[in-house]
């Protein structure tokens, strides 16, 4: 019996790997935001990343916020250090904000989801998604989708304060 992974080979357009990609990691997504003050509390305190690398550009105002799901102790001390530890990540959140986008009425970025639509969405797996979405309702977080709404009822979709979507899944079944 062959594995289910290898009817994946199948799909047009997949090709083998190259030897030449080993060793490459998937890094990070990059995210503009308004108000890093927002942005910077949902991601750290409700959706439990912790900062692990953050450059200011005044010259060119704006400033790097990087975002990861790690245990904080991990964090290297040294700048040098923690830059390659960082770029040696996988699952990395680049948050992006242009000073001055804070205080600008409205909406200042696409997120993607209304038309033209691009950007869908990122993705975070807990391990009760249930339990997850009772938290974020208690702490007032805007739904794109609750388990309870259409179809798929094993998933959630949660919104930044940028308005992008946060999808949200378990490992298991419900």
């Amino acid at each position: 019996m062959s594995h289910p992974i290898a009817a994946l080979a199948n799909v047009p357009g997949v090709a083998a790997r190259d030897a030449a990609t080993t060793g490459f990691v998937f890094n990070h997504t990059m995210l503009r935001i308004k108000d890093p003050r927002a942005s910077l509390d949902f991601y750290t305190r409700v959706l439990g990343f912790s900062l692990v690398r953050h450059n200011d550009f005044p010259e060119a105002e704006f400033s790097l916020y990087f975002l990861a799901i790690v245990d904080p102790a991990d964090i290297p001390g040294d700048e040098s250090e923690r830059k390659a530890w960082v770029a040696g990540l996988q699952g990395v959140l680049e948050l992006t904000h242009n000073h001055g986008t804070e205080a600008q009425d409205g909406a200042v970025y696409h997120d993607g989801n209304s038309e033209p639509r691009g950007f869908g969405h990122i993705c975070l797996s807990v391990p009760d998604v249930r339990a997850a979405c009772e938290r974020f309702e208690a702490l007032g977080v805007p739904f794109q989708k609750r388990l309870t709404d259409g179809r798929m009822k094993d998933i959630a979709f949660i919104k930044d304060p940028d308005g992008y979507w946060v999808e949200i899944i378990q490992p298991t079944p419900l």
